[in-house]
Parts: structure tokens; sequence; C-alpha cells
């Protein structure tokens, strides 16, 4: 028998072994507000290197990720960029949000992330989730399902919370579960770091189009996510769109696919994977798959479960195909799905007051995601929509507004190229006001008992606020104000 002559000893963190930046002069560039910034300057600090931190907004701004990092020796630089810190950098770390062909990434010998650095180190077998929206949703729900019951794991990323800070976690036994932007898989692209064993496609309307330019583009690094799956991997495609079946085509992973309809008909026959059903008309569907041609179909979302709406149903179902693939039972992934809370900020239940129903819906920063919100409620809906402009089209979203109750707007450039299409359709609107709080009283005056209040804004959350989720909590707390009146 082989002794183990480490008994006794504690096994030293993946950290405590890395070597590799030992003296080296690190960059952080971004410090940013979703912990990605913060985790960097850790690690960098942690592993003996030399790190300074820069970002273009003010320390007032900043505070609540400066206060993170209190008692570290970290240099700043904030409110501006100096070449000499991306010049005279071993590397630099690359906020996701910080465009590719920024001069100053020009200057630097090496540029890094903390999903790049997370990947060269971490142990743990992976699974990825990107598309344009449901990809929280979608990621939360496997991680959901895979921890708990004795059983560990992980998730990070897009999320807000950076790989980084669970790295000395990871190992064989734990999956780690990664949502990806699509700017953190452009930053990673040609890298032949991302390789995950099950990668998942949610549905893509377009996004970002005032960073990309066009469609192609923002798709483009979508594909990044299974550029290194070999054949023993699983690739997950959306059988609804022609973009899932472009993923399908391309992908040297196996594919799964889910689907809101019989999947001979949407994917093809023999198509594997999972479709939404339901066993009378009227009634909300389940979730079933087929992984095998010659086997039963299997229950994997119920028809009842804690999340509202027919795309978050579809969100468990493409989180369900994920799971299987992962080797994890039909019958555990109904029982922990059907449970499943949500994600906060994705058609998250606030309130009831006074037979109100409150929902918080900020995530929701594209004209597809609101209209999809709106069609999720069978009672009358007052909205509160409005924002920041990312060229969107919100031709759609401005006819679907016919169904609501009630629109209030939130101040923003999306907002002003949204009022001549709501003119069009004739829609009366409240607003633009440029506090949420006015606009929640707005709201709550034009509700009655039984009615549904949703933050969907359709709009990104820049101007009145420094991200979506601000504007959510902005949200929660005038309501929970309502409530106290």
């Amino acid at each position: 028998m082989i002794q183990n002559r480490s008994a006794g000893k504690k096994s030293m963190g993946i950290i405590e072994q890395i070597q590799d930046f030992r003296g080296a002069k690190v960059t952080v560039m971004g410090l940013g507000l979703h912990g990605g910034g913060v985790a960097s300057a850790k690690f960098f600090a942690s592993v003996g290197a030399e790190v300074t931190v820069t970002d273009l907004r003010d320390r007032a701004t900043l505070e609540p990720a400066i206060r993170q990092l209190e008692g570290l020796p970290l240099a700043y630089e904030l409110g501006t960029h100096r070449e000499h810190d991306f010049s005279g950098a071993d590397i630099v770390i690359k906020n996701p949000a910080v465009r590719a062909d920024s001069p100053y990434l020009k200057l630097a010998r090496r540029v890094e992330t903390d999903i790049s650095i997370f990947l060269r180190y971490s142990r743990s077998p992976l699974i990825a989730v990107t598309g344009s929206k449901g990809k929280s949703s979608v990621a939360s729900a496997i991680w959901y399902t895979l921890n708990g019951g004795g059983n560990k794991a992980l998730l990070g990323g897009n999320i807000t919370v950076s790989p980084l800070d669970f790295l000395d976690a990871t190992s064989a036994e734990v999956p780690v579960v990664l949502e990806l932007s699509s700017w953190q898989l452009g930053d990673l692209r040609g890298r032949r770091l991302l390789k995950p064993k099950v990668a998942v496609l949610t549905a893509i309307y377009p996004d970002h189009l005032n960073y990309y330019g066009t469609m192609e583009a923002y798709v483009a690094d979508k594909r990044v996510i299974y550029e290194g799956q070999e054949a023993s991997d699983w690739t997950v495609c959306c059988a609804d769109q022609e973009w899932g079946r472009s993923f399908a085509s391309e992908t040297r992973g196996s594919v799964l696919w889910y689907s809101e309809r019989d999947l001979a008909a949407s994917a093809g026959s023999g198509a594997r994977g999972g479709w939404l059903e339901a066993e009378s008309p009227g009634e909300p569907p389940s979730g079933y798959g087929r992984f095998d041609a010659s086997s039963p179909r299997e229950l994997l979302v119920p028809s009842a479960v804690a999340v509202q709406g027919l795309h978050q149903k579809k969100n468990l179902l493409a989180a369900a195909v994920a799971l299987r693939a992962y080797g994890i039972s039909s019958s555990e992934i109904s029982s922990k799905l059907k449970v499943f809370p949500g994600v906060p900020h994705r058609l998250e239940r606030v309130a009831e007051i006074d037979g109100i129903t409150w929902f918080n819906d900020s995530a929701a920063t594209i004209p597809d995601a609101a209209i999809a919100a709106i069609r999720s409620f069978a009672s009358p809906v007052v909205l509160i929509a409005g924002g920041s402009d990312k060229l969107s089209d919100f031709a759609a979203f401005a006819a679907s507004c016919k169904e609501l109750k009630a629109l209030v707007l939130l101040a923003g450039s999306g907002t002003d190229r949204m009022l001549p299409l709501l003119d069009a359709n004739r829609v009366a609107y409240r607003g633009p006001f440029n506090s949420m709080g006015a606009a929640v009283r707005s709201a709550a005056a034009s509700a009655a008992i039984g009615d549904v209040v949703l933050l969907s804004p359709g709009c990104a959350s820049f101007g009145m606020f420094l991200h979506e989720f601000e504007r959510g909590d902005a949200f929660k707390r005038e309501v929970c104000e309502l409530g106290r009146l």
C-alpha cells in the first residue's frame, strides 16, 4: 500500500500554486460594478503581481467596488486612462464592455480577461450558456438542479459573479456553469480555452447593434461558444429559429434541440432533445424529451412551475435538455425545475399591494423580451417601459402595446425613438418620467384590483441608472414604498 505522505497537511489551493504572475505588472482595465474587475484585482494581487486598476469613471461612482478591495496593495488611476499603464504592463485584463479596437488595448503586449484566466486554471467540467435573452435563467436553472442534495456546482460569468472568485473550489467533481455574453465570447475567439462539455445557445434576437453594427457580427461572437467542442461534447440549439439551425450545422459537438413544438416538425425526423406540449387545448404545456429514437418520451418540465410565462417555460426546457446531456435523470430534473424560483430582475414577482401584483423584469433590455413579458399574463397589464437606445427596432413593441391597459414611460434616447411609433399605433402613454418614483406612482394610479404592473423596459438603462440591476432595485424600492403608504 502506498503511504499518503501529505496526510495531516492542508493541500494547497489552486491559487496558492500559481507562480506565473509573480512580480508581473498587471493593469486591470475597467473596474466596473459587476464583479469582474474586482475579482481580477483580487486574484492578481493574491498571486504576487503589481496591480494597477484604471477606469474612466470616478471614485465616487466606483466606491462600491473599491470598498471590496480595501487593504490590497493596488494602484488606482480613475477618471482617465494613461498610455504607460498599458504599454508598460506585462498583461492587461480587459473588461468585456471595453471595445476590442480600443487604442489603449493596442498598446498592450498581452490582453486577457477574468474568464480567460479562469479557463486556464479551472479543474472543473464546464457547461456554458449564451444567447440574446434567457441565458441567465437557463444557466441559473442548470446550476439550481446540479447544486444541492449533497452535490455541488458553481455558477458565474455574465451573471455578475466572476469565476475567478471560486477558482479554488473547482475540481473534476464540481461542474461549473458559465453564462457568457457575446462580448465575453468575442474575447475568447481563437484562444482554444473554452471547451464546454455542454454548450447551450438560447434564442437570438437583435441586440447590441449600437456596438456591433450588424446581426452577423453580433452572432459571430455567439458562435465562439462551440468553437472548441469535440464530437464527444453536446451543443443544445433552439429549433424554432434559423440561427439555431445554423449553429447546429457548424458545431463539432453532438446536437440536441429544444422547441416550442414537435421536434420532427421543427428539427426534422430523428431529432433528439425536448419540446413543449399541452395535454389539452388551453392547458399550460409540459416539457418532454426524447434522447433515443427507440425510447419513450420523458417528462422534463412539469406543466406547473414557479416561474411566469411561456418564454420562461422554454428556458426551463433548454436547461433540462442540457442537464440530460450532462447525465442527470429526467425525474431529478423535473422535480428540481418545478420549484426553480427564477432569477432577480427576470419576471421577478415583487409584491401584491391592494390587489395589484408588481413584477420586475428590468433585465428585458430589448423589445422582444418586453413583448414576451407582456404576453406572459392573462390579467390586464400596466407596463413601465423605455430607457436608453441600443438601436433596436421598436415597431413590433409599439404594436404590442395596444394590448396594454396602460403604458408608463421612463425617459431616455430609446424612448425618444419609440414615441413616433406609439403615436402611429394610437397608443396612449404617461410620461416620459425622469425618475423611477414618478413612473411607479403613475403606474399605481393607472392600475386596479386584479391588474399586473410590469417593469419590462425593452431598452438599456444607461443615463438614468448605472445598469439594469440598479434600475430593477430602484423599482423594487419604490414599490415597497407604495406598500407602506
